[in-house]
């Protein structure tokens, strides 16, 4: 179904994204390839997509579960669990690695003592079989253990040439930073990868996904809403999805304006909290930037004139150049404009 709001894992109900996906598929024989695009581009979806449509063995790790300042225990955890839903095609290497332990279908990494088993063996092992190890929203793995991940990834690309590294990022300019594309002490620098960006919808194709959705409903919706949603979410799928399903539930498109809007501020909200754990003022420089983007300021010039004035005080050109450059990184703002359209609309009513 189109409007199934979780991510797609069958080609058949993967809308309009068959040039995406056989540039995925082609090039999977390379040691690292990339999937980037904004939140609710459909990344996932393509990436669950190619995994099943491949058929070869492959280990989905979802980096989202890992708290902000992950441990080496979390990480194992998180890897051992992602392990365990593919202990059916790969439960004859595991069980032959020191330090790997299966329970019936639950595989158990040992991050410590004796045991301990390094991520190098482990994709060293993996080797002996064709293996896709897919990791979603990679740039998550920042943090204290990044050097250790990126030099296990860039050992396995050297030297485990059955092994291919999928990453998905929609915080763009955080996954490049993670595998450091202009760091030059970086274990991954230098190393080609092949990326497969991710666009938005046209205007017709997004015409074309919701009425096919909305048949798939036996519902039949007037053509100047239909234009109106396409206009408002400007063409990204899991907003279309959103926005479909409230309908055919008998939603009206106002409803579903102020339901889109409110699941974006309170994801702005949330990121403004997550900056206010680190200092009261950083975080409220961050809301006062996104609401003057909202509100126009379009330039530097205007930017910086409009914080200063919500801000009632004297602010650095280098604070606001940081903010710039984390919002940019995270994939919300580029060339201070929003990178979707809903978040411009709720950033204003911050």
């Amino acid at each position: 179904m189109l409007f199934d709001e979780r991510p797609k894992t069958e080609k058949k109900d993967l809308f309009d994204r068959e040039k995406e996906l056989n540039e995925t598929i082609s090039n999977l024989h390379r040691p690292l390839v990339l999937l980037t695009g904004v939140r609710r581009i459909g990344k996932t979806s393509l990436l669950l997509v190619t995994l099943n449509e491949t058929r070869v063995p492959f280990i989905l790790i979802d980096a989202r579960k890992l708290k902000q300042n992950y441990g080496l225990k979390d990480l194992y955890m998180l890897i051992s669990e992602s392990l365990s839903s593919s202990i059916d095609k790969l439960g004859d290497i595991l069980k032959k690695i020191r330090g790997v332990e299966i329970f019936g279908i639950s595989v158990e990494l040992s991050w410590k003592g004796r045991k301990y088993v390094s991520l190098s063996d482990l994709f060293d092992h993996l080797n002996e079989k064709r293996v896709i190890i897919a990791i979603d929203e990679a740039q998550k793995l920042r943090g204290p253990l990044s050097k250790e991940i990126k030099e296990s990834i860039a050992h396995a690309y050297d030297y485990d040439r059955r092994l291919t590294f999928v990453l998905t990022g929609s915080e763009i300019g955080l996954l490049y930073d993670f595998i450091g594309r202009e760091n030059e002490k970086s274990p991954l620098y230098g190393r080609y990868y092949h990326e497969i960006k991710v666009n938005r919808f046209s205007k017709n194709e997004s015409i074309d996904f919701l009425k096919k959705g909305f048949n798939e409903y036996n519902r039949k919706i007037n053509d100047n809403i239909i234009e109106e949603v396409v206009d408002f979410f400007d063409g990204i799928p899991g907003w279309l999805t959103l926005a479909g399903n409230y309908l055919v539930s008998g939603k009206s498109f106002e409803e579903v304006k102020e339901i889109s809007i409110k699941i974006a501020l309170n994801e702005i909200i949330n990121l403004i909290e997550n900056k206010k754990k680190v200092s009261e003022i950083a975080a409220k420089r961050y809301r006062h930037v996104l609401k003057c983007i909202s509100e126009g300021a379009n330039n530097w010039s205007s930017l910086y004139e409009c914080l200063i004035r919500k801000d009632g005080s004297t602010v650095s050109s280098s604070v606001l150049h940081n903010i710039l450059y984390q919002l940019e990184n995270m994939s919300i703002i580029s060339e201070y404009k929003f990178l979707d359209s809903i978040y411009e609309k709720a950033a204003a009513k911050l």
